[in-house]
């Protein structure tokens, strides 16, 4: 699953951020998005779900393009896990 496809609130884990780009892979691990972190949508805007605003290891909240997160791979975690 990749983090534009993760429902509001839902917690999740980074397995992985991939483009072909290198650039905009570089420019997401600079604003903070690594492998291991922990990521939430706590909101969508209202025109086309642009822009996504993420919780970043339940600190840090970052604004980025759908497009954007759909680079990034990530996987749910268990309500256990919270």
């Amino acid at each position: 699953m990749t983090l534009d496809k993760l429902p509001l609130n839902q917690r999740a884990r980074i397995d992985n951020i991939r483009s072909e780009n290198a650039d905009i892979e570089m420019r997401l691990r600079e604003i903070g998005f690594a492998e291991g972190d922990k990521v939430e949508v706590v909101h969508r805007g209202l025109f086309g779900g642009s822009p996504l605003a993420v919780r970043l290891d339940g600190i840090a909240s970052i604004a980025i393009r759908p497009r954007e997160a759909a680079l990034i791979e990530v996987h749910p975690e268990a309500a256990d896990e919270h």
